[in-house]
């Protein structure tokens, strides 16, 4: 499922290629048509996201409500020369004016979990049970803090809990955990006050490289391989290196399963009840 990063890229993308255009809006494969209907024509002020929800905003005050889930995709395309006809089962289909009289740009979403028409009141009880987004310059770590603190359930299940922090995924949960040293199954009221604006701070700056690269980047430059700085592509401490060796203890870096996702750790350098950051 994409992570928080990526849902800001997206607004930022149909920003960029739709903001304060009158659009045209459809729904290729009808399950969406009545509301895109309603929409077609209208100007789009502009696209927002908290943690892995999207918002379109038309003018006046319509809001379309994405979620992409495991397999959604929303493929944006600046400034073509020709709109082709859509290809799969594209849920909802903009068209707009491209920088050129002649250019065009359009962006097709397809197998969302969520494509819906929003009042703003329906948005605001939605946001009412999502955590801080790290990426959100109003984010209130301290909200996500008040649910950690009095929760026995372990770390690694309240991070993916998007009502204690909307964004984080798979990806970043096991990353943050093995930077800063905690063992994911420790308990939430074990974590001291300290430690957690630590890994928040830590958060914060690495969602944003990612929204700035496009990819996941977590590993310390100490870290990496010769091979691994010069190709740039994604690589991490503990995510999918189940058996592999720890790249700080050489340790094998070990899965579970918890609550129905893969938990990477290693037991060296996240003993239990430890968190001593990585220097």
């Amino acid at each position: 499922m994409p992570e928080g990063h990526t849902l800001h890229r997206l607004a930022s993308a149909l920003d960029g290629a739709f903001a304060g255009r009158a659009l045209r809006v459809s729904s290729p494969q009808g399950r969406f048509a009545e509301s895109a209907a309603l929409l077609d024509g209208r100007v789009l002020e502009g696209a927002e996201s908290w943690g892995k929800h999207l918002w379109l905003r038309f003018e006046p005050e319509d809001l379309v409500h994405v979620h992409l889930g495991l397999y959604g995709r929303f493929d944006v395309t600046r400034d073509a020369a020709s709109v082709p006809a859509p290809v799969g089962q594209v849920r909802l289909r903009l068209v707009g004016s491209g920088s050129g009289g002649d250019r065009a740009s359009y962006a097709d979403l397809r197998g969302a979990t969520a494509c819906e028409l929003q009042t703003p009141e329906q948005r605001t009880a939605l946001v009412a049970r999502l955590g801080p987004d790290p990426l959100r310059e109003d984010a209130d770590p301290d909200l996500a803090w008040h649910r950690i603190s009095r929760s026995r359930a372990p770390i690694a299940g309240l991070l993916m809990d998007q009502s204690v922090v909307a964004g984080i995924g798979n990806v970043y949960r096991a990353e943050l955990l093995y930077r800063h040293r905690v063992d994911p199954l420790r308990a939430g009221t074990t974590l001291r006050r300290g430690r957690w604006t630590a890994m928040w701070e830590d958060l914060v700056e690495l969602m944003h490289d990612g929204v700035r690269d496009g990819v996941i980047r977590t590993v310390r430059p100490e870290h990496l391989t010769d091979a691994e700085r010069l190709d740039g592509a994604r690589v991490s401490y503990v995510y999918r290196r189940t058996g592999e060796p720890c790249r700080v203890c050489g340790s094998r870096v070990r899965a579970r399963d918890l609550q129905g996702r893969n938990l990477y750790w290693c037991v060296r350098c996240q003993p239990r009840f430890r968190s001593r950051a990585l220097q």
